[in-house]
C-alpha cells in the first residue's frame, strides 16, 4: 500500500511539476495566435489520445460507452476544457503569467463554491474563513488594478466548472478526454483549414522549431493528464489537495523572477490573502480526514 501511495505522489507531483513549467512552453510560441495554438492543442491531443486507445485496443470500448447523455456530458467539458486553454494560452503569451497563476491558486475554493451551489454539499465551519479571504483577496485586487482580475475568474470558474462536470462524468481519465477533445475536434480543425486558406496558418510557415512546437501539443498536454490519473487513484485526496499548489506556485515564480512581470505591494497585499486562505483550507482539510480516521478506527474497535 506505501508503495503504491509513494507512485502515486511521482505521478502526481510530476504531472503538476510539468504544468508548473508550462509558461515557457507556451511562451515559446507567443508568435502564434492564441486560437491558433488552441486549435492544435485540440487537434494533435485528440489525435495522439485516439492513438493510445488503438494501441491499447480501447476504441470498441469507448464507442460502447457512448450514449447521449455522456456525449452532451462530454461535449460541455471539451468545451470548458477549451475556454480554460485559450484564456491561458493568451494569458500567457500576453505577459498576464502571474494572473494566470492566480486563477489556480484560487481554483480549488472555487471548486468548493461550486459543490455548495451544485451539489448541495455542506462547508465545515473553518472552511467558511477561506473562502472569504479569498473573495476579500479578490476584491482588494480588483480595487487596486481598477478592473476584475477576469483573466484569473475565468481559468478558475472554467477549470472549476470542468471539475464539476467530471465529477458527474462516468469515464476514465483517458477515455473521458479523448471523447472531451473529440467534440471539439472538428471546429478546431476547421478554423485551422480555413487559416490555412486564407493564408494565415503558422504551422509549416514560420521556423521549424515553431511548427514542432505546435505539433507536440498535444503530447504535451495528454501526458500530465495521464500521470496526473495514475496519481489521483493512488493518493488521498487531502495529498492531493497539497500537490496541485505546485503548478501555480511554479508558474508565479517564472512570471516574477523569469519575465519579470510587475508584482508590487498592491499584488502582495491581495496574492497574500489568498495565500492565507489556501493555508488555512488545506490544514483543515488535513485534520478533518485525520478525525474522521479516529473516527472509523474507535468504530471498528467497538465493533
Amino acid at each position: 500500500m506505501r508503495a503504491k501511495v509513494n507512485s502515486g505522489v511521482v505521478f502526481a507531483a510530476a504531472a503538476y511539476t510539468l504544468w508548473g513549467f508550462f509558461p515557457i512552453y507556451f511562451k515559446a510560441l507567443k508568435e502564434v495566435p492564441a486560437p491558433q495554438v488552441l486549435a492544435h492543442r485540440i487537434v494533435w491531443a485528440f489525435l495522439f489520445l485516439l492513438g493510445v486507445l488503438m494501441v491499447r485496443h480501447e476504441v470498441g470500448t469507448l464507442r460502447r460507452l457512448l450514449t447521449r447523455r455522456i456525449l452532451l456530458s462530454y461535449f460541455g467539458a471539451g468545451v470548458l476544457l477549451a475556454i480554460n486553454w485559450l484564456a491561458y494560452v493568451w494569458g500567457v503569451a500576453a505577459g498576464f503569467i502571474v494572473e494566470t497563476s492566480l486563477g489556480y491558486f484560487i481554483n480549488p475554493l472555487v471548486s468548493v463554491v461550486l459543490g455548495v451551489l451544485f451539489l448541495r454539499e455542506r462547508l465545515r465551519p473553518w472552511q467558511w474563513l477561506p473562502v472569504g479571504l479569498a473573495a476579500v483577496g479578490v476584491a482588494y485586487l480588483t480595487l487596486e488594478y481598477g478592473r476584475l482580475p477576469w483573466l484569473a475568474l475565468v481559468l478558475a470558474l472554467s477549470f472549476g466548472l470542468y471539475g464539476l462536470l467530471k465529477k458527474l462524468a462516468p469515464l476514465n481519465a483517458l477515455h473521458g478526454l479523448t471523447l472531451e477533445t473529440g467534440s471539439v475536434f472538428l471546429p478546431a480543425l476547421a478554423y485551422l483549414v480555413g487559416i490555412e486558406i486564407a493564408g494565415q496558418g503558422a504551422f509549416g510557415h514560420g521556423p521549424l522549431s515553431q511548427t514542432v512546437l505546435l505539433a507536440l501539443t498535444g503530447v504535451v498536454t495528454a501526458i500530465p493528464l495521464l500521470l496526473f490519473a495514475g496519481g489521483a487513484r493512488r493518493v488521498p485526496l487531502t495529498m492531493l489537495g497539497l500537490l496541485q499548489y505546485i503548478a501555480p506556485s511554479l508558474q508565479f515564480l517564472l512570471g516574477v523572477f523569469v519575465y519579470g512581470e510587475p508584482f508590487g505591494p498592491a499584488q502582495l497585499v491581495g496574492f497574500s490573502l489568498i495565500w492565507l486562505a489556501l493555508a488555512i483550507f488545506s490544514a483543515e482539510g488535513v485534520l478533518a480526514q485525520r478525525r474522521q480516521r479516529l473516527i472509523e478506527a474507535e468504530a471498528a474497535g467497538d465493533d
